[in-house]
């Protein structure tokens, strides 16, 4: 089995929340005991909108990302949260990239829901590359093996 799923997913899914929402509560802390609500209103705003703001972005990109994500020659292993589950590659209807998008996702559209949900995203790993525009080798490869896996499945009559 092939891991597939980069290992910077943990960071994405704990530490930059952590980073995140520790930043904005130190600076709220610095201006609660600086008095700096007395001066200045924007103290209290700011770090307010930023926290909405953050949740709504991790919420829509990182947090729906799965844990990892493996590929042999005809299935996937999807591991998040402690539980897994095994996909054969001929149940997924569509994959989808991002481009331009940091942490790049995957999202796989199943043909019936298992259990997470209808779609798995993940983070695919990544080369080093200077150009934004150039495809992700995981997708390009998911997307054949996928093609031969209901190629290979037998058909209904």
């Amino acid at each position: 089995m092939t891991r597939i799923s980069s290992k910077r997913t943990v960071w994405y899914k704990r530490g930059l929340p952590i980073l995140w929402f520790g930043f904005l509560a130190a600076f709220f802390a610095a201006g609660l005991l600086s008095g700096g609500f007395e001066k200045d209103v924007m103290f209290l705003i700011v770090p307010c909108i930023m926290v909405v703001f953050g949740y709504f972005v991790m919420k829509k990109l990182i947090w729906d990302l799965v844990d990892e994500v493996y590929v042999d020659q005809n299935s996937l292993l999807i591991k998040n949260r402690g539980e897994e589950e095994r996909i054969a590659l001929s149940s997924v209807m569509n994959v989808s990239a991002t481009m331009l998008v940091n942490p790049p996702r995957i999202t796989l559209r199943l043909v019936e829901p298992c259990k997470f949900g209808d779609e798995i995203t993940f983070t695919p790993v990544t080369a080093f590359t200077l150009n934004p525009f150039a495809k992700n080798q995981v997708t390009e490869d998911l997307i054949v093996s996928v093609h031969n896996a209901r190629l290979r499945a037998p058909r209904p009559n």
